[in-house]
């Protein structure tokens, strides 16, 4: 049928089309109307269309260039084509363009909106290269600039939800990310919609810094420029804040739960990337139109992504959001290795013939789908395997990436997959389908077999005509390909840099991939008074003081957060500037210029702390070799990282100094850690130094409080460092209480005062003090003492001489805290773990989002404190600090380990403790220094030693919850086969609706499995479970007829094999039979009457009860 016969349709061919054409589930690209429109447009010159095929046949694009074509017709073309298809749907008052083209929808997302504004600057770049453009650059121009101003127009007026996130960044108050088309009123309230969406502010960031550079003047004011600043405060934070996603549905589940993406956090790197130290002005801007980035934050960001990656979140193992994260516009990803694994992934799984999937059972617009409910309900995800709809535009992000990377035969690939599946309109421009779909009555023959039935296309955007994002992304493709305009062209700020030219493009920060950081780090040693410095003169320590090296002033980071409070105040605005969070070790190893003065800050690691773990100068010394490690993995600048070591007169007290004096040592060596060091004066090293001007201050300078710099101790001159005046750890005696606490608990309180204040024993008083606290109140006075001034007296006294045991029991009464413990905590899970705080065989407390240091103080002394585990409070802030510090520099310690289960890691350390400790009693770990609490973690964390013995290696395997490699999946096989589920410690881990809602190698799955383990009291019966699971896997794959008919008892088997190997000792050594398993904890799991084959024995005898599946090749079988 041609363009000129398309109507000689029989009534009933009419009917058929008209019917479908009303179904959401047809996918005819032009209405009747269209086609009587087409006639005319046939005879047009380069517009013949021939419609052949059926209506359901997708129709090849025509060959409208030729090769002699000139620039200027090539470009004309290209410009019909988005005025068309994009630019005639632009509202003429705000600028946004609506999701749907057809004349009633009045949304407009931003998303959309930034890829259609990109578009049109796409194509006025094109432009930008002949000289008689007919207006056409300025229009084009324009039209993205009316668009980007529109979407800050919307956001500006919702500037209270900006203020209010950046204290609370929850779903409930943070940026709407759909507005009313031509007014840019909010459309819906969060109840209705999901509009935490970080990934779509950080695009406009992205975008609005490409386009300025490219010469576009975008920001006016300075209104505007505080605006952006204050967006930037949002996007720092991305690495803790789980959002809904580019689908705006969060969870896979569809239920309305919030995850951390890997596409948001990804698109926020690379916005802050972009942003930081960009001028907002272009190249008429002043210092006050800067924009600054927490670099530490940015890392942060950097971090998360990286462990993230190549999965999406929790519950999407891959996902195609994933495209424009890892390639254009973002290209957040910098490791050529990381990007290569997460595109085969995506690739692999998800696509198609007619697209990509979005997401494995992804339920968007499939026929299973309940179009009348928002959220689905457990178990509905089986529905919709094999039938998710598949998406044309993904097509399209591959051929921009191929463009990119220079692959030709990526480009043509994905060129020749896109071309027979988009449409044509009637003036002869390409239409992309929003989607294919399996129709309701295909979806059997679907699921059955996969990639079997013919998909057929969405209504493009659904109600209306045109998908205006999918056209807007088909155009910058196509203007690519054509050679029309080059990658750098919609890139000016190098986001992607092939790498053989890397080292040849001038970068601001962090766009480069992993080249080989060898930074030398400049290092200026500071005492703190002039005594101090003169005797280390005399061990060859060259120092200055804080006086030597004015007029430069050195100040602690929180004056530098108090300086950063100021940027970006807008009162008219409502804005109140930067929160206080603290300067991290990227930031202090920078100069600033402040208010005409230099500055330079010392790193967070020398502030002094209330928390008892200043106290101990060997962590002082290890967290300053974590801390250079840290800088020379992280510094991509142009100048150098200036570290300021300030060394205080109570460092270098008793047993403290010698350790003090081998680091200044190793500084002096240029070498601390295998980190490259320089140390010189302060004065030498600043020229080489990074400066960031913070000329914001000019602008509020009346307002602006008086800033503390570091000062000197004022001391005699001649007078001597005295530095016996500690001693060195204090003896398992000097530790322990002279009272009993059981004896003293119900002794009237003159008697236990009257004892208080007879007693010389620090760790005695702080139990008999915590003795009374219960019973009379923190307001109570002794001898005119309040009680709670009495135990910060013992906590300083019990620091000073060392008294561990002391320490911590009046840092527990006094709830002392340890404010850092809540970016230690962020740093675990942004390495891809869980934390669980309380107590080992108590209720624990799963933190699997970041929380503020006050929540994080709830949480450890309500689960600790009650169950007689005061001590332990402060011992697991101590080691949540401490794996903060490992995991960052070491990782793979804690591989196999999904969460980390503090009360239980403090059991593992224990267990190690009584093996060290023999016959003889074990040392009490309350009584070890910090570190040693460290150094005995790291102990624990290393894979076992073969000397060991069976019982004492699953005794810390299961007190770490250390599983195997592939354990998890292995858990999935079994559930497959086991239509009644798992028991075990009273958990039930059911096959539905488990496999129905989740996937083999999600993240949730796996959590889910922790969960259903948690229960178990026994580090080493764990252990014992997990050799369990994993024997009968084995079983299960090498026998495939059989599976479970009743559910799989775990505690059961074990039983079993119990009693078996308990009747094979009685027969072969003779043994009595006895309740307690040691002796089989004791076994090895494998060689002649190993835990596995009694284990295995137990499986096979379960299996067995149940139904054989018969086999086709099966040998037994007679006929």
């Amino acid at each position: 049928m041609s363009a000129g016969n398309s109507w000689n349709l029989k009534p009933d061919q009419k009917d058929q089309i008209c019917d479908l054409a009303e179904r959401e589930t047809i996918g005819l690209n032009f209405t009747f109307r269209d086609m009587a429109t087409s006639v005319a447009a046939a005879a047009r010159p380069h517009r013949k269309i021939d419609r052949l095929g059926s209506i359901y046949e997708p129709l090849k694009l025509s060959i409208l260039q030729r090769e002699d074509e000139p620039l200027w017709e090539k470009l004309d073309r290209y410009y019909d084509a988005v005025k068309n298809t994009i630019l005639n749907y632009q509202s003429p008052t705000t600028g946004l363009f609506p999701v749907k083209t057809c004349s009633n929808c009045k949304e407009a997302k931003v998303r959309d909106s930034l890829y259609c504004a990109a578009a049109a600057w796409a194509l006025s770049m094109a432009y930008r290269r002949i000289d008689d453009d007919m207006g056409r650059t300025h229009e084009l121009e324009h039209s993205a600039i009316k668009c980007m101003r529109g979407i800050l127009y919307c956001y500006m007026r919702q500037a209270d939800k900006v203020e209010e996130f950046k204290q609370d960044p929850s779903p409930s108050k943070c940026l709407h990310s759909v507005f009313n088309v031509d007014t840019g009123d909010e459309v819906h309230s969060y109840n209705d919609y999901h509009h935490l969406q970080i990934d779509a502010v950080s695009l406009f960031l992205l975008y609005l810094v490409e386009m300025i550079c490219s010469g576009l003047q975008i920001i006016y004011n300075t209104d505007e420029v505080s605006f952006i600043q204050n967006l930037v405060f949002c996007v720092e934070r991305a690495y803790r804040v789980p959002d809904y996603g580019m689908w705006e549905r969060g969870s896979k589940y569809n239920n309305g739960s919030t995850e951390l993406h890997s596409s948001s956090v990804g698109l926020a790197k690379a916005a802050l990337e972009a942003i930081n130290g960009f001028n907002l002005f272009g190249n008429q801007g002043c210092s006050w139109s800067v924009i600054f980035v927490d670099l530490d934050a940015h890392n942060r960001n950097r971090q998360t992504l990286c462990s993230l990656l190549p999965r999406e979140s929790r519950s999407h193992n891959t996902d195609a959001a994933l495209l424009p994260t890892i390639s254009y516009p973002a290209f957040a990803v910098d490791d050529d290795a990381l990007y290569s694994q997460t595109l085969d992934k995506i690739v692999r799984k998800l696509r198609g013939k007619y697209g990509f999937k979005r997401f494995l059972r992804d339920g968007y617009r499939t026929a299973n789908e309940d179009k009348n409910r928002r959220y689905y309900k457990p178990a509905e995800m089986k529905l919709f395997d094999g039938i998710e709809c598949e998406f044309p535009i993904f097509f399209i992000y591959m051929m921009i990436d191929g463009v990119f990377r220079g692959n030709k035969a990526q480009v043509k690939e994905y060129q020749e997959l896109l071309e027979p599946i988009i449409f044509q309109s009637n003036e002869g421009h390409a239409v992309i389908p929003k989607y294919y779909y399996v129709p309701a009555d295909f979806v059997e023959a679907e699921q059955n077999k996969h990639g079997s039935q013919k998909r057929f296309p969405s209504n493009s955007g659904r109600d209306g005509n045109l998908f205006l994002f999918g056209q807007a992304l088909f155009n910058i493709a196509k203007l690519l390909v054509d050679e029309l305009i080059s990658p750098k062209d919609i890139d000016p700020i190098h986001r992607y840099v092939p790498r053989q030219d890397q080292r040849n493009v001038s970068m601001r920060y962090s766009n480069q991939g992993p080249i080989e950081n060898d930074v030398v780090i400049h290092v200026a040693l500071i005492a703190e008074s002039q005594r101090l410095q003169v005797f280390l003169n005399t061990y060859g320590i060259q120092t200055q003081t804080p006086q030597q090296v004015e007029p430069i002033q050195i100040w602690p980071q929180k004056e530098l957060v108090k300086a950063y409070r100021f940027l970006a105040i807008n009162k008219k605005l409502g804005l109140s500037g930067r929160p206080e969070r603290p300067v991290g070790c990227i930031g202090t190893c920078k100069i600033y210029r402040i208010l005409g003065k230099t500055v330079v800050c010392y790193p967070i690691v020398f502030d002094l702390s209330d928390f008892y773990l200043s106290q101990d100068v060997m962590l002082l010394i290890d967290d300053i070799t974590n801390a250079l490690q840290f800088i020379k993995q992280c510094w991509k600048m142009q100048g150098r990282p200036l570290f300021l070591v300030l060394i205080r007169e109570d460092n270098i007290k008793g047993s403290r100094f010698n350790p003090v004096l081998d680091m200044l040592a190793s500084f002096k060596k240029g070498n601390i850690g295998g980190v490259k060091v320089h140390v010189d004066r302060l004065q030498t090293l600043i020229s080489g130094a990074v400066v960031e001007q913070l000329d914001f201050l000019r602008v509020n300078e009346a307002e602006i409080p008086e800033f503390k710099s570091f000062e000197e101790l004022e001391l005699p001159k001649h007078s001597k460092v005295k530095r016996q005046t500690s001693t060195p750890n204090a003896s398992d005696l000097e530790q322990q209480p002279e009272i009993s606490v059981e004896e003293w608990l119900h002794k009237p309180t003159p008697e236990i005062i009257r004892k208080f204040h007879d007693s010389d024993c620090l760790a005695s008083q702080a139990q008999l003090a915590s003795i009374l606290l219960r019973r009379e109140g923190p307001d109570f006075l002794a001898k005119d003492e309040n009680l709670m001034d009495e135990l910060e007296r013992i906590y300083r006294r019990a620091g000073s001489r060392k008294l561990w045991l002391a320490v911590r029991h009046a840092a527990a009464i006094i709830k002392k805290f340890a404010s850092s413990i809540a970016p230690h905590i962020t740093t675990i899970l942004v390495h891809g773990k869980q934390v669980t705080l309380g107590l080992f065989g108590q209720e624990e407390e799963v933190i699997s989002n970041p929380l503020s240091p006050g929540v994080i103080q709830g949480i450890i002394y309500s689960k600790c404190s009650p169950h007689g585990g005061e001590r332990e409070a402060v011992l697991q802030q101590e080691l949540v600090i401490h794996i903060g510090w490992i995991i960052s520099n070491n990782p793979e310690l804690f591989s196999g380990m999904l969460k980390i289960r503090v009360g239980w890691i403090v059991q593992a350390m224990k267990h190690e403790l009584k093996i060290r400790a023999g016959d003889m009693p074990p040392q009490d770990i309350h009584q070890l220094s910090p570190s040693d609490i460290k150094q005995l973690l790291l102990d624990v964390l290393q894979p076992q030693h073969t000397g060991r013995s069976w019982l004492n290696r699953r005794q810390i395997d299961g007190s770490l919850n250390r599983t195997p490699l592939g354990f998890y999946d292995r858990v999935w096989q079994i559930l497959e086969r086991t239509p009644n589920g798992i028991l075990v410690a009273g958990t039930h881990l059911p096959q539905q609706p488990t496999l129905s809602d989740m996937t083999m190698y999600e993240m949730n799955f796996s959590l889910l499995v922790e969960d259903t383990l948690k229960n178990i009291v026994l580090p080493e019966y764990r252990q014992i479970i997990v050799e369990l699971l994993m024997v009968v896997s084995i079983v299960l794959e090498r026998n495939p007829e059989l599976e479970f008919s009743d559910r799989v008892d775990l505690d059961g088997l074990v039983k079993e094999a119990f009693t078996d190997f308990q009747r094979d000792r009685s027969h072969f050594e003779g043994m009595e039979k006895q309740d307690d398993m040691e002796s089989f904890y004791n076994t090895p799991p494998v060689g002649k009457r190993g835990t596995s084959s009694y284990l295995t024995k137990a499986v096979m005898i379960q299996l067995l009860q149940g139904d054989v599946k018969p086999c086709k090749d099966d040998p037994c079988s007679v006929s």
